[in-house]
């Protein structure tokens, strides 16, 4: 810290108070009963101003700079303009004790012993507050929204801008310490002890010589820190990093923020100190004394730093120290708690010169980025010197002329003395124990000096002053600044001056390269390799270093890494075609593009090496891969540079130049294939040998390329056939579908070009030109393509009439032919096709597939509608392939199964998802148990338990089948339930429980074979419960019909048994006869009824009557061929499965009540009506959807 007290005044009347306005141009004191208004420039008195009658004891400007106002012991208050005139003036009820404006609205806060007051610009009347005690000073924070007022008993108020008190804060022994002092800090950003924390700081000053910090709350900061005075003022100085005291100890004292004492502004007056003025953003400070002595010091904080390679170390706030690495810009800070009065670096030392001692420390470790200090050693001396500096092992004092070299310890081990006061020093590095200094003196000399070594060395003796000096990385060359600013460059080896330049202030060399520095001066940065000019830039500050490409300059106490581009000094290399040194000094940092010049460069002086690195750095491939074919041709034995110098002009675009080197070397072919790569084809014509027509088809052909590249097809067809490319023209025409073009060439070529009029074929084909295509076939002999070729235009008569004259080709056709019927609903043509392919299995998957993709879809219908063709394939394949006959009898009753369930879950899927059905409630219901009892065996992909169980449940309640209901929505209950469903399901299920325990009689089906009653719903299936014989559904509203089945004996054949009911003669039906008999015995009568056998009973009722069931094994009624004789054609239904399976045949039981007829296809029964009316409706069997029927 440097104060300078710019100028002074005195006057014979104390100085009770100063302020500064804003823009720092005018000081406004009070003095006795006057306000003076001086010039800060030269302290001229500008104007006293009067209108007091008493002493004035304070002043202060608003911060807008507009006005400013005065207090006095009169009881008045006067506000003055910037023009220094009065414009109002306004009493207290006491003397006035101090003023402050708030810095925000601009109010005026005026203080008297027993109140307070607010005025503003604005406001006609003074807002008064009464107070209990004396008011000694006051203060705004920053941003006006409170006060804080220091009490003569102790105590500080902090208010509200209106006045009305927040928080009071007491301090212990507070009546006999009076606050004197107090101000808010203007930075929000607080730091004590470590803790860097935002908020508003209040610094207070009491007579009982204290200086405490409290938070906006009344929270303290810390302890009280002792002043050893009583203050009369406290300022905060430098946007809050400084404070600033004075009193009873009659000086002005400059303090840290947390209240450490740094130094003194200035030297001790005679009297106290009583008022101070300082501007927050500048380095002004006024001081006023008891005696009238008013003081106007600029005060300069002075740099304190050192710095070794890209370690730079630097004072901040006074008390901390910075270490900051310049190449990762990480920092870190000591706090040394006291003044820092010297700093210096060296590898992993750093030493600080406190006022009474010498602390070093040392890194934890080894690494280079380490950032982590620790004390290593204390020199506890208060020791006076200009400058220090580390080493490993010592400590060097510079003592105006002499050098002092002491331990870490504080132990002096030698001392030089030296012709002329040191102006510049720097540690040059050596080994531990061993390193170099670089001095330079006032009297010109240069001088090494190795700490282990009591003689200093004479390196050089300039005429005038050394001002900065430095070695080149391997010691053989030394920079100087001399007083006259001019920057010397010898050699040490013959101490020669190797150049010299103007207007430099200081330099450094480059540590990675030799032969390389810069130096700075007058705003400019200069970098300088060899012998070259100098190259500028603009940059305020000071060079301190420069490693590789960045520079490391200093302004004020701030070190900025400068990446500078060293583009120039490559260039300056370059034009002497020094490769190798360019290529040193753009590996210190140039960018891509210069890499780019250097390595063309290079290449073109074929330094393959120095291009290559260039080009590796700038990721250039192409001439990468050239410099590798050089190098490959070169090893091949190849050494003719004309040639490589040619193919370096040709990638660089110098096309006439690497013609030119071709054709000098003998090498016309190459100049040839360059213009007609680069569709310079007039070019490429001059350098074609005489009589070589192989050149000129090539030249042609690579015509015909460029014509295809600029998008004219039919000229580049035209020159491929010309130079006999016809592949390449033959796919020009196929692109553009040229299909006349192609069956001319077709028709012109010979028919051994196979493989040409294979490719114009298949174009042709692709064009839907199959005619055309045909002939291409044919005139090859390519049978099997002809085939694909009417196999894709469907012209199937065709393809089978060349299938029957070749048939090794006939799966060829009649697989695709299958694949287009099944793809076009014509199953069974399909299936014949395929079965005409002989793939069997192949027609089975075809419908597979389809009915997979049904289900997938919701198309259960037609799910069910390909199961039944399934099934039936699976018969056609038992019937001809014994072998697999059980495998696909299985398969046709599993398939015959599924086609039921689809067509059944159809209905029932539709009544759950659409909002209308067709069907009555009954049927709905009869579908369901169907179904039901179908799904307890197994449960196929897409039919939902749950979609029929709640038809199931929502029919039988309409119905009244109220214990079928229940059963139901109880297993319901156990599955998961779509979330549309949830609500209908739980109501449902609660409302049937309000329902008797019981179904109608009606629902339940009647056995007619032995008529047995049963449940709705049998654990063994859809079958009786007594007689176990399986109830025969009509296949549309699947009501239980009257049939009832039965077996012929087994040496009956079912033709045979067919063509017996044919030609069957019926018994007569007799006359019904009264069976009732009356008798008399005794005194009694009795009626009898006589069921005896008569004559003419239907045997068919004989033998069902007479077959007992046990209730576990159906046993199915057997007939004979009397019995067959003996029956009525029309009360015979006969199910004729096709071989191998057997017929079934049904008895009807009710003939004249139910009419009954069967699908000869499907072989399903339906009531006569219903099925009539849904063959009306879709024009065929609603199962099998075959058009034709019989009764």
């Amino acid at each position: 810290m440097r104060p300078i007290c710019l100028w002074d005044l005195q006057h014979q009347d104390s100085v009770f108070d100063v302020c500064l306005k804003p823009d720092n141009s005018q000081l406004v004191a009070a003095v006795g009963q006057k306000v003076l208004v001086y010039n800060t420039a030269d302290g001229n008195l500008i104007q006293p101003l009067k209108g007091h009658k008493d002493k004035v004891y304070c002043v202060d400007y608003a911060k807008d700079g507009q006005r400013f106002a005065s207090g006095s012991a009169d009881k008045c208050v006067i506000i003055w303009t910037s023009k220094l005139d009065g414009i109002l003036k306004f009493n207290h009820s006491d003397a006035i004790q101090c003023l402050a404006y708030n810095p925000i609205t601009h109010r005026l806060l005026s203080c008297a012993v027993t109140d307070f007051g607010l005025w503003g610009p604005e406001e006609k009347r003074v807002d008064k507050t009464k107070i209990n005690s004396r008011i000694t000073c006051a203060s705004w924070t920053n941003d006006g929204l409170f006060m804080a007022l220091g009490l003569f008993n102790g105590v500080v108020s902090i208010r509200s801008k209106t006045g009305e008190q927040k928080v009071r804060i007491e301090r212990p022994d507070a009546h006999n310490n009076p606050i004197w002092g107090i101000a808010w800090n203007p930075s929000h950003s607080f730091t004590m002890y470590g803790k860097e924390e935002v908020y508003d700081v209040l610094v207070v000053a009491d007579w009982g010589q204290k200086l405490s910090f409290y938070q906006l709350s009344g929270k303290q900061i810390g302890r009280d820190i002792k002043l050893g005075y009583d203050p009369c003022f406290i300022k905060w100085f430098h946007n809050g990093e400084y404070i600033i005291c004075g009193g009873s100890d009659k000086q002005c004292s400059l303090y840290s923020k947390v209240g450490l004492k740094l130094d003194a502004i200035g030297n001790e007056e005679t009297s106290w100190l009583t008022c101070c003025a300082v501007q927050v953003n500048s380095e002004n400070i006024v001081t006023g004394s008891e005696e009238g002595n008013i003081r106007f010091y600029q005060v300069s904080m002075s740099t304190i730093h050192g710095l070794y390679k890209d370690r730079y170390a630097y004072r901040e706030n006074m008390t901390d120290v910075i270490i900051q690495n310049l190449i990762t810009n990480e920092r870190v800070r000591i706090k040394c708690r006291d003044a820092v009065k010297k700093i210096a670096v060296y590898h992993q030392r750093l030493a600080v010169q406190l006022p009474d001692k010498i602390v070093i420390y040392e890194l934890y470790s080894n690494e280079p980025n380490d950032m982590r200090y620790k004390v290593k050693e204390k020199i506890r001396k208060k020791i006076d010197c200009s400058l220090i500096v580390v080493t490993s092992q010592n400590i060097i004092l510079c003592l105006d002329k002499r050098l002092q070299c002491l331990t870490l310890q504080g132990v002096k081990v030698r001392e030089w003395d030296l012709e002329s006061q040191m102006r510049y020093i720097k540690v040059i590095g050596g080994a531990i124990g061993q390193e170099g200094l670089l001095v330079g003196l006032r009297a010109g000399q240069i001088m090494k000096i190795f700490v282990n070594n009591p003689f200093p060395i004479l390196l050089l003796k300039l005429s005038v002053g050394i001002r900065c000096v430095d070695l080149s990385a391997s010691r053989t060359k030394l920079a100087a600044i001399d007083e006259q600013n001019t920057c010397l460059v010898y050699d040490l080896n013959n101490k020669e001056l190797l150049f010299q330049e103007p207007a430099a202030n200081s330099v450094a060399w480059n540590t990675e390269y030799e032969d390389m520095l810069c130096f700075s001066g007058n705003g400019y940065l200069n970098i300088k390799a060899s012998n070259f000019p100098v190259h500028q830039q603009k940059l305020n500050g000071f060079v301190v270093g420069f490693s590789g490409s960045r520079i490391f300059t200093l302004k004020m106490n701030a070190i900025t890494t400068i990446d500078v581009p060293l583009s120039a000094p490559m260039y300056q290399y370059v034009e002497k075609k020094l490769y190798l040194e360019a290529c040193n000094i753009a590996c210190l940092g140039v960018t891509d593009t210069d890499w780019d010049v250097l390595g063309q460069q290079s290449l073109e002086a074929l330094d393959l090496d120095t291009a290559k690195k260039a080009f590796i750095h700038s990721q250039n491939y192409p001439y990468l891969e050239l410099i590798q074919n050089i190098e490959d041709r070169r090893k091949c034995g190849e050494t003719d540079n004309l040639v490589f110098l040619a193919d370096i002009y040709a990638h660089k675009g110098k096309f006439q130049e690497a013609a030119k080197l071709y054709k000098k070397a003998g090498q016309e072919h190459r100049a040839m294939s360059m213009f007609s790569d680069l569709r310079m084809f007039d070019y490429a014509k001059e350098y074609i040998g005489s009589g070589a027509a192989a050149d000129e088809r090539q030249l042609i052909s690579k015509q015909a390329d460029w014509a295809k590249s600029s998008n004219e097809p039919k000229v580049a067809a035209e020159m491929y056939m010309a130079a006999s490319e016809y592949t390449k023209a033959v796919q020009i025409m196929g692109e553009h579908g040229w299909s006349d073009m192609l069956i001319r060439l077709a028709r012109k070529l010979d028919k051994t070009d196979q493989e040409i009029l294979n490719l114009c074929g298949s174009y042709l084909m692709k064009m839907e030109k199959y005619s055309l295509a045909a002939e291409v076939y044919h005139k090859i002999g390519d049978i099997k393509s002809i085939i694909n070729l009417w196999v894709k235009a469907r012209q199937w008569d065709d393809a089978f009439a060349l299938a029957e004259q070749h048939p090794k080709y006939k799966q060829d056709v009649y697989i695709p032919h299958a694949q287009y019927l099944a793809e076009a609903d014509m199953f069974e043509e399909a299936q014949q096709a395929y079965h005409k392919a002989g793939l069997v299995d192949a027609a089975v998957k075809v419908l597979e597939q389809l009915a997979f993709n049904a289900v997938k879809k919701n198309r259960f219908c037609d799910a069910g509608f390909y199961f039944w063709k399934l099934s039936f394939q699976c018969l056609d394949i038992a019937r001809d392939h014994p072998e697999k006959q059980r495998e696909m009898l299985n398969k046709f009753h599993d398939y015959q199964r599924k086609a039921e369930m689809y067509y059944i879950y159809h209905n029932i899927h539709e009544y759950v998802e659409e909002p209308f059905t067709s069907h009555m409630p009954l049927t709905m219901f009869n579908m369901a148990c169907y179904l039901w009892h179908l799904l307890q065996k197994e449960s196929p992909l897409g039919i939902s338990k749950v979609y029929t169980l709640y038809v199931l449940a929502k029919q039988s309640r309409q119905l009244q089948a109220y214990k079928l209901a229940r059963y139901a929505y109880d297993k319901l209950q156990e599955m998961r339930i779509p979330v549309h469903l949830q609500e209908s399901i739980s109501l449902g299920s609660l409302m049937i429980r309000s329902k008797s325990f019981h179904d109608m009689e009606d629902l339940q089906p009647m056995c007619y074979r032995c008529s047995t009653t049963n449940p709705i719903l049998n654990p063994k299936g859809n079958q009786c419960v007594n007689c176990q014989q399986p109830f025969v559904h009509s296949f549309i509203n699947f009501e239980v019909l009257p049939l009832v089945e039965f077996m012929i004996e087994e040496d009956i054949s079912d033709e045979e048994a067919v063509q017996i009911l044919n030609h069957a003669i019926p018994l007569k039906k007799s006359e019904p006869v009264d069976k009732w008999k009356a008798s008399l015995e005794g005194n009694s009568e009795r009626l009898v009824f006589n069921d005896t056998d008569e004559e003419g009973q239907d045997p068919f009722i004989g033998r069902l009557l007479s077959i007992e069931q046990d209730g576990n094994d159906f046993k199915p009624i057997v007939v004979s061929r009397s019995i067959l004789k003996n029956m009525t054609r029309s009360e015979v239904y006969v199910l004729e499965w096709p071989k191998p399976l057997r017929f079934q045949f049904f008895k009807t039981l009710l003939p004249d009540d139910v009419s009954i007829i069967k699908c000869l296809f499907c072989q399903k029964l339906f009531h006569t009506d219903d099925f009539e009316l849904k063959y009306l409706q879709f024009g065929y069997c609603p199962f099998c959807r075959e058009k034709h029927r019989e009764g």
